[in-house]
């Protein structure tokens, strides 16, 4: 019987990051609560409902008259007090004078002394009351705290509001950046340092990049970058939390959505990877191939695969870099035959038959068919 023809790719190392599919949670870069901090009834609500906020914009305004009452109050008060004060310092220097001359007893001119004092007390208590005034007049214009996308409101004007009440007037959230908090087994990222000790992967240098596939499988624009491992371990779940900030200028990220998060946080430099069709199941469930040797012998190889890489297998163990694996033609040998095998380019390897002619999509041919076909 003539040798059998088969086609082959030469396995290669290649450098791979290794890519961790991680299921998070899009959280807002920064949460603020408006609450009123002092009490009334709201007159205006100033802002639209879902629309974006500067810092110090004017979102609501309580009745202030009581308090602009408080503030004249208090402001009349500081006035007498400073005039207290006035009248009770050159009095105080006067007795003092007086007492040096013997002119009046050391009992008045101490007395003089601590009036002189009260009312000095007096001028820094009135003062304080009339900051704190101030303060509480200012709070009946309830401002943004940061800048971000507002939500609904939970009052409507006439409503009577509380200082520091439970319940948020509104909420706003800062959208661009956003975090993405994802989780990861511990024994994962066990696993993943062990390896980076014993230079099966390198660790990536710098910022690890953050790539996300939304909730409709489509592949989101922007590329982010893992900023915060948590070190420690959820006793409830056995993970460990991981925060990355990824950019969302057109806001298409919301707080809440669930997400997948591709994280390459090492690199084999020493990836074998082999072509699907050359990786089979045999009765055990176990990854097969077929390699052929310098001899031209076909030897049946079990391996482990790992991550699918496009139309490729990770091979974790089993191949190694230089050996030959069937990619067509395998139907027709096995192990211990003798082959005439034909090397065929990896871009033809991978290639998917809907793509081929007619003539090239018999099983076993697909490849080989190309592969003559470059040659001759």
């Amino acid at each position: 019987m003539p040798q059998a023809e088969v086609g082959v790719v030469t396995l290669q190392s290649e450098i791979l990051p290794m890519e961790s599919e991680l299921r998070g949670r899009t959280r807002a870069y920064v949460t603020s609560e408006v609450r009123p901090q002092v009490g009334g009834i709201l007159r205006k609500r100033l802002f639209t409902e879902g629309a974006e906020v500067r810092e110090g914009d004017v979102l609501y305004e309580i009745e202030a008259a009581s308090y602009q009452a408080a503030y004249n109050s208090a402001k009349g008060a500081l006035a007498q007090a400073q005039a207290a004060l006035r009248a009770a310092r050159p009095k105080a220097d006067r007795y003092r004078k007086l007492m040096e001359l013997d002119a009046i007893s050391k009992q008045d001119s101490e007395d003089a002394l601590a009036s002189l004092q009260q009312a000095e007390a007096s001028v820094v208590a009135a003062q304080a009351d009339l900051d704190s005034a101030r303060i509480n007049l200012d709070h009946t214009i309830v401002r943004a705290p940061v800048s971000g996308h507002i939500g609904t409101s939970t009052y409507t004007p006439g409503a009577l509001v509380t200082a520091d009440q439970a319940t948020a007037m509104a909420t706003i959230n800062q959208l661009d950046p956003i975090y993405v908090d994802v989780t990861q087994s511990s024994a994962q990222l066990l696993s993943l340092r062990r390896q980076v000790k014993d230079g099966t992967l390198k660790s990536v240098d710098g910022k690890v990049p953050v790539s996300l596939i939304l909730e409709d499988g489509s592949r989101y624009a922007h590329e982010g970058a893992l900023q915060v491992v948590v070190s420690e371990v959820d006793e409830a779940t056995g993970t460990v939390k991981l925060r990355a900030v990824v950019p969302n200028p057109d806001h298409d990220l919301l707080p809440g959505m669930y997400v997948n998060a591709m994280l390459s946080m090492a690199v084999n430099e020493r990836a074998i990877l082999a072509p699907q069709q050359a990786v089979s199941r045999n009765s055990k469930g176990e990854a097969t191939v077929l390699v052929v040797d310098d001899a031209g012998t076909v030897q049946l190889r079990v391996v482990q695969t790992g991550q699918a890489v496009g139309p490729r297998w990770v091979i974790t163990s089993g191949l190694a870099a230089g050996e030959r694996v069937i990619v067509e033609g395998v139907q027709k040998v096995k192990s211990g035959d003798v082959v005439q095998a034909v090397e065929i380019a990896r871009g033809a390897a991978e290639t998917d038959q809907k793509d081929m002619p007619p003539a090239a999509r018999q099983p076993g041919r697909t490849a080989l068919v190309s592969a003559q076909a470059h040659q001759g």
